[in-house]
């Protein structure tokens, strides 16, 4: 018998984000349709991308706030919205723009069939790959071309094992980074790629447009995920098995909503399979 393919949504907020949200758009879409993304565009002079499609757009007035305060906020918006949609959808994905849930290839279904498939107890998490540029290997990002061909390393990353996927209406913490009062789990063929330190020049650019202060810290310390795939050796995809028990196994005393790695820090090769996600 085929397997009933569930309503799944997808949503997000961005501002200023438009090279990493008309990737979003196309991802997801393709996935589970443009009809069924919502996205919040945060100041009234954002543009809506042009492959935005059937997706719900909705501009919302921009207000300067701090980090803490403006994570805050973002997050009640992303509550509110998953909340009022899980009631005619049955799962909600929430995510930043510049982060992209996939299913191993290996399964040979699509995100929505294979999250059709899986038990979700009230949420499930993909494991955390932060994909970065090897500065000594990769050039400049193509931005015409596929990221995965141009990119081949990751940082594991307890920040990106993210509660993403949920089913119930229950809060998102900051960032989409835990669920208040659940455990999280790691499904065994799922990943949330985050890309925001994908190409140094392009967060040399958004540093700049902080202030010469952001840029000077930048070229003086670097990025943390950029300086790990520089610089630490690529292991084999070995790691993301021993990552995902270490995940599941260790918290950090700080947050034990939160996965942890016990300090241990390492990189990746993406598996080349992962090309066909057409990130």
């Amino acid at each position: 018998m085929k397997q009933k393919i569930k309503k799944i949504a997808a949503i997000t907020m961005a501002r200023n984000d438009e090279f990493f949200l008309t990737r979003w758009i196309k991802y997801y879409g393709d996935e589970i349709g443009t009809e069924n993304l919502y996205i919040y565009l945060d100041g009234t002079d954002q543009i809506i991308p042009k492959n935005a499609g059937h997706a719900h757009v909705k501009k919302l007035p921009h207000t300067d706030m701090t980090r803490a305060t403006g994570d805050k906020y973002r997050i009640g918006l992303m509550n509110d919205l998953s909340r009022e949609l899980l009631k005619t959808y049955d799962i909600v994905i929430g995510c930043d723009c510049d982060e992209f849930l996939i299913v191993d290839p290996n399964t040979n279904k699509s995100l929505s069939e294979y999250l059709s498939t899986i038990h979700i107890k009230n949420t499930v998490s993909g494991l955390g790959l932060d994909v970065g540029q090897n500065m000594n290997m990769e050039h400049e990002l193509n931005p015409h071309a596929p990221i995965l061909t141009q990119r081949e390393y990751a940082l594991l990353s307890t920040r990106y094992t993210k509660p993403v996927v949920k089913n119930a209406p229950i809060d998102w913490g900051s960032g989409f980074h835990s669920i208040s009062g659940h455990n999280f789990h790691i499904d065994k063929n799922l990943y949330l790629l985050h890309f925001g330190a994908v190409d140094m020049k392009m967060l040399e650019q958004k540093a700049a447009a902080r202030g010469a202060d952001w840029l000077a810290h930048l070229r003086r310390r670097g990025n943390g995920t950029i300086n790990a795939v520089t610089q630490l050796p690529a292991q084999n995809e070995k790691w993301l098995r021993r990552a995902r028990i270490l995940q599941t196994i260790a918290r950090p005393i700080y947050a034990l909503d939160k996965p942890g790695m016990l300090g241990i820090k390492r990189v990746v090769k993406i598996p080349t399979r992962f090309k066909k996600s057409g990130i």
